[in-house]
């Protein structure tokens, strides 16, 4: 697993739960050190271990734990920059699900190594879609799940959605969304600014 994934997860602890909870993650999944180097590639095992022991340390179920990853992921001041790359998608919404395709893409730009899932939209309704999502790892259904509710949010859409499992590595994210300015939105200029 890419390092950049494991310190997000490392951070996601350290940020949401504290320091001291990260390092008893870190000793419970006997890691080496106490912190994942963003640029280096980690056994998936080592990924898995940690996941397994967050998830007994908090005692909440995998599914959650990385549904809440993705949310971190999107909506924490740390990692205001991804929040920053994936509104460059679109000016609504709608327009942020259909830049979902070029994201893998996109991110590799940055970082050439990098292994996102593959991310396909469907639509089959106006107003409801599939987003598929496929990984040779599991659990990146949730971790997107997360994201979509963060940034629905994040763009004051408001939206149900559902996770379907389809097999190992492959989820459905059912997206049925009931309006697009339902509320407002969190503020987003284009410049590096404050936003």
């Amino acid at each position: 697993m890419h390092g950049l994934v494991n310190r997000a997860i490392q951070c996601f602890v350290r940020d949401t739960y504290g320091n001291e909870i990260w390092l008893d993650v870190a000793r419970g999944a006997s890691l080496e050190g106490a912190t994942f180097e963003a640029m280096l590639f980690y056994e998936d095992a080592v990924t898995d271990q940690v996941l397994a022991y967050i998830v007994t340390l908090l005692n909440k179920p995998r599914e959650e734990v990385l549904e809440d990853i993705g949310t971190y992921l999107v909506s924490h001041p740390q990692v205001e920059a991804l929040r920053r790359l994936l509104r460059f998608g679109g000016v609504d919404f709608m327009d942020f699900l259909h830049s979902l395709d070029d994201l893998p893409d996109r991110a590799r730009m940055a970082v050439s190594d990098l292994e996102l899932p593959r991310l396909e939209l469907r639509t089959d309704e106006q107003n409801h879609m599939q987003l598929y999502v496929r990984s040779p790892h599991e659990g990146f259904g949730h971790v997107m799940l997360g994201v979509l509710r963060t940034m629905a949010d994040d763009y004051g859409a408001l939206v149900f959605l559902d996770l379907r499992r389809m097999a190992p590595g492959e989820d459905v994210v059912d997206i049925a969304l009931v309006e697009t300015s339902f509320a407002e939105g969190r503020s987003f200029t284009l410049s590096a600014g404050k936003s």
